[in-house]
């Protein structure tokens, strides 16, 4: 399935699907779930990564078993909104999951979602140990609720976080 814009999911999502929103790192996937309604994102998991197949298998069986019709997957711009190589590697997961899960999936600027995770968590008086389990899962949420958001005011009077340039390979790396 295509990369798309994340005004178009609504629109391309079976009635009663939900959205899986990636943190995707080095080491670990943080993951939010949507609610059926497209409202609300919520902290699911935090996938320690080891192979891509065995990530990959592991989504899957997450998309299976909640219904997931399309991903939002966090792209870590650089502040100066330039893309780098943390970038080039989200763009490679991407490309490399279309390639084994038929689904749709859009990038959505992370910029700084770490560090309001961190800061909520801070603000919720949990340990540095218990923060360290959450932080991952509660970016995902933040990045897939920034997504919630921009849909449902129908992006109407806003722009979408940057697309694969004209003449790319779809943001297949």
């Amino acid at each position: 399935m295509p990369l798309r814009n994340p005004a178009e999911l609504p629109e391309n999502l079976p009635s009663g699907q939900r959205l899986l929103g990636l943190d995707v790192g080095r080491k670990t996937i943080g993951l939010a779930l949507s609610d059926i309604t497209l409202t609300i994102a919520s902290p699911l998991e935090t996938i320690k990564r080891t192979r891509f197949g065995d990530d990959a298998e592991r989504l899957g069986r997450l998309i299976e078993e909640f219904a997931v019709g399309a991903l939002v997957i966090g792209l870590p711009i650089n502040m100066d909104g330039s893309e780098g190589r943390r970038c080039q590697s989200v763009r490679a997961f991407a490309a490399n999951l279309m390639a084994r899960i038929d689904i749709d999936i859009c990038f959505w600027d992370e910029r700084l979602s770490t560090r309001a995770a961190e800061r909520m968590l801070i603000d919720a008086d949990l340990s540095r140990q218990r923060r360290g389990e959450l932080v991952d899962k509660t970016a995902a949420a933040y990045i897939l609720q920034g997504a919630l958001d921009f849909m449902a005011k129908g992006a109407a009077g806003s722009e979408p976080p940057p697309r694969p340039a004209a003449g790319s390979d779809g943001g297949k790396t």
